[in-house]
């Protein structure tokens, strides 16, 4: 029997998980990191629930989540940027709502990632939590066998490994993965696969870090508050400008204070780093991988810096690569074990 092994990355941008694997594909899906509660699981406005959402169920409220949760909800960003996000009821209503768009009744693993710097103190609990059985809204259950939590770059680094066919090579090689996301910036350096942990950390400078700074610097320049961060995001990506009040507003003037955040996690992330000439990867991935390229290549100019197709997609990529090695060893060899328990028993009576 095969075991049923997913993988989902909650980010505080976009939730990312994995809808199936075929031959060498793994194929994935996301949705904004948004969750909007809701007293009674129906939708705000009538006629709402033409949106593509979900309304989970935890504690006393439902949450509503889901890859048109902006169109469904209201104006206000219900982010949980701070540490014990993990522990809010908003996370669990996105790691359920990426549980219920799995279309799977039970998984056998589950992985899950944490920012290095929550690793070593959350992940027990972490696993505790995600390991049981979840009401996904709609009728729905979702039991979970297992749960698995790892490092978020740590995921990248197996994916890398894996699309690139170097994983006797990396096996035997010092690199260091970048993952700068909406909240934190996070990186990891690796002997082989495994953790360097004195080396590897998170700050909380991230993208919405730059967002939340050019937006501030919009709203003195047009005398009116301005918070649409997904417009300037968007300008970021595309290079085109945004419009406000009809017009394109040229964002390139700023463009130095984005870089000068870009560069403070990057200055912060080389106090860690004790030996820059010894790393022979240097893995750029995330969703904020874009923005920052260029202060990462300037703080290594002597190194090579390595990227993968769909960055956004890496970790998770990464995780479910992780996990089916595990089922494959771990779970498949405790299931013998207990099977051969079985066959004595039954013998013995």
């Amino acid at each position: 029997m095969n075991l049923i092994v997913r993988a989902v990355d909650v980010g505080s941008g976009n939730t990312k998980f994995v809808t199936g694997t075929a031959d060498s594909e793994i194929r994935c899906a996301s949705f904004p990191s948004l969750a909007y509660p809701s007293s009674n699981g129906q939708p705000l406005w009538p006629g709402g629930d033409g949106a593509k959402t979900m309304f989970i169920p935890v504690g006393s409220l439902f949450y509503e989540v889901g890859p048109e949760v902006r169109l469904a909800a209201d104006t206000f960003r219900a982010t949980q940027l701070h540490d014990d996000y993990i522990e809010s009821p908003e996370y669990m209503a996105l790691l359920r709502g990426a549980l219920r768009s799995m279309r799977q009744s039970q998984i056998d693993l589950l992985v899950v990632g944490l920012p290095v710097a929550l690793f070593a103190v959350k992940k027990a609990a972490l696993e505790r939590v995600m390991t049981g059985e979840h009401d996904v809204g709609g009728g729905k259950k979702v039991s979970v066998v297992r749960t698995l939590a790892v490092a978020q770059p740590q995921g990248a680094l197996a994916f890398y490994a894996h699309a690139h066919g170097k994983l006797a090579e990396i096996a035997k090689e010092r690199s260091l993965i970048i993952d700068p996301g909406a909240r934190t910036f996070d990186w990891l350096v690796a002997q082989g696969m495994r953790l360097v942990q004195k080396q590897s950390h998170s700050v909380n400078r991230g993208v919405a870090d730059v967002l939340k700074l050019l937006a501030a610097e919009i709203t003195k320049d047009i005398g009116t508050p301005f918070r649409d961060l997904d417009a300037i995001d968007m300008a970021l990506r595309t290079g085109k400008a945004p419009v406000i009040f009809q017009k394109p507003y040229d964002l390139k003037r700023l463009l130095p204070l984005a870089e000068s955040v870009t560069e403070q996690a990057v200055s912060s992330m080389k106090e860690w780093i004790e030996s820059p000439h010894s790393l022979q990867n240097i893995i750029l991935v995330g969703g904020g991988a874009f923005l920052f390229r260029k202060a990462v290549k300037s703080a290594f100019p002597r190194h090579r810096i390595l990227e993968i197709k769909e960055p956004v997609f890496a970790n998770v990529r990464g995780f479910q690569l992780a996990g089916m090695t595990y089922a494959r060893t771990v779970l498949a060899a405790d299931r013998e074990r207990s099977a051969t328990a079985e066959r004595a028993a039954g013998d013995a009576a």
